[in-house]
C-alpha cells in the first residue's frame, strides 16, 4: 500500500521547493569553491535548513490530513482538531 499520496498541486509545490533547495545547495558549493566568508556561507546554510523544514511541514501536513480524512469519519474529528494536532507536532519539530 502506498504510504503517502500527493495530489498534483501538492506534488508541484513540494518538488518546486526541493528544486529551490537544490539550487541553494549548488550555490553553497560555489561559495566554498570561491572561498567566500564563513558568515556568508552560514547564512545560506540557515536558509537551506529553513527551506527543508518547510518541505517537511508540507509533507507532514499532507500525510496527517490524508490519514485523518481517509480513516476517520467527519463526525469524529474536525479540521480544527487536525490543525491543533499539526500545530503541536510542528512546535516540537523546531
Amino acid at each position: 500500500m502506498n504510504d503517502s499520496y500527493f495530489n498534483q498541486l501538492e506534488k508541484i509545490k513540494i518538488l518546486s521547493r526541493l528544486k529551490r533547495v537544490e539550487g541553494q545547495i549548488r550555490g553553497i558549493q560555489g561559495m566554498i569553491i570561491e572561498e567566500r566568508p564563513c558568515s556568508d556561507i552560514m547564512v545560506q546554510m540557515t536558509a537551506v535548513k529553513s527551506a527543508l523544514n518547510q518541505v517537511s511541514k508540507l509533507i507532514l501536513e499532507n500525510h496527517v490530513n490524508s490519514r485523518f480524512n481517509s480513516s476517520i469519519s467527519s463526525d469524529d474529528i474536525s479540521q480544527d482538531m487536525i490543525a491543533e494536532i499539526m500545530e503541536l507536532i510542528l512546535k516540537f519539530m523546531r
